[in-house]
């Protein structure tokens, strides 16, 4: 095996999954690693059923099999980080178990290896602080699942060396990722402070009887979702008014200020409010649906992601045909 393409993946959850799947499919080989047996049993059956639905779906050309085979599972850590350029660390959320395994990567991996979490909003200076390698260590944090949804935050504590940060970068593009860097940390990153302020008002709005859960989401999936698949907030606002974005501020930057004026100081969520949107959730979906409902959305992604490729292979007398 080749080491210089070789990477790491440290937990075998539905993430680490997703990541191999990304590595694998690229050409990379891959090492699973997971301290749990049980994780590590299912781990490459789970990986083929997602295989075979990406060829079912036209977004795989290469046989399960042969991107399996690029995939080796090991519970032993020394194992899975020997000569590696990169690992991805996929644990859950919590501060001292990311520190204890980042130790045992900083001592077990090579010297140049990059050392990376998949954390979703946790900043590497809060568990990488103490490392003598620490400007190695990075946030890398992928959409879930990733290989669906190419987006990873490149996330820098500030200690980290800028050659780290764009070796990850140039690897997430090598393996059909979208990296974005941010320039420095934040609680939360991009993608989960947004996702939070959408939450903050779907919340609001039940709190103070506006609608219900599922007339929320409906607007979302029917109308602001549909025009952020393909354009962000501030392209969205720029191609509103034919004056562009200095024109959709001085028509609209009081009457934003004034909604979020209603929303008050910021609180948590409390425990009735959650409960009433558990409660509307589980009459629309029942907990024992939920297996089939993440598949019916994981089958929808891959539909929009069809259509995009469809869409970015097209050729320059096929986009002129389209827009006759």
């Amino acid at each position: 095996m080749d080491c210089k393409d070789t990477v790491a993946l440290v937990g075998a959850g539905s993430m680490g999954l997703g990541w191999a799947i990304v590595f694998a499919r690229a050409g990379m080989e891959v090492r699973l690693c997971d301290a749990a047996p049980a994780m590590l049993d299912q781990a490459l059956a789970a990986i083929r059923l997602r295989l075979e639905e990406l060829v079912r779906q036209g977004l795989l050309d290469q046989r399960p099999e042969d991107v399996l085979a690029r995939i080796h599972v090991t519970a032993d850590l020394a194992e899975a980080l020997s000569g590696v350029v990169h690992v991805q660390e996929n644990v859950p959320e919590r501060v001292e178990l990311k520190r204890t395994l980042f130790a045992q990567f900083d001592r077990l991996a090579p010297a140049d290896a990059v050392l990376a979490s998949s954390t979703s909003s946790l900043p590497a200076s809060s568990f990488t602080d103490d490392l003598p390698g620490r400007a190695r260590c990075l946030v890398a944090h992928p959409a879930n699942p990733p290989y669906l949804m190419p987006i990873v935050e490149i996330v820098p504590a500030p200690w980290t060396a800028p050659e780290a940060t764009a070796r990850t970068r140039a690897l997430m593009e090598r393996v059909g990722q979208a990296p974005v860097v941010l320039k420095r940390e934040v609680n939360g990153f991009i993608y989960n402070r947004l996702q939070g302020a959408v939450l903050r008002e779907a919340y609001w709005m039940l709190k103070e009887g506006i609608a219900d859960v599922a007339e929320i989401d409906r607007v979302m999936t029917s109308g602001l979702a549909m025009r952020w698949s393909v354009i962000g907030p501030f392209e969205t606002s720029d191609l509103n008014y034919r004056g562009g974005l200095a024109d959709h501020a001085s028509r609209m930057a009081q009457r934003y200020f004034e909604m979020a004026q209603d929303l008050g100081a910021p609180e948590p969520w409390s425990g009735d409010l959650v409960g009433e949107a558990v409660a509307q959730r589980r009459a629309l979906l029942p907990l024992e649906a939920w297996e089939e409902r993440v598949a019916w959305r994981d089958a929808r992604l891959m539909a929009l992601l069809r259509l995009a490729r469809q869409r970015d292979e097209a050729t320059p007398q096929d986009k002129a045909e389209e827009g006759a």
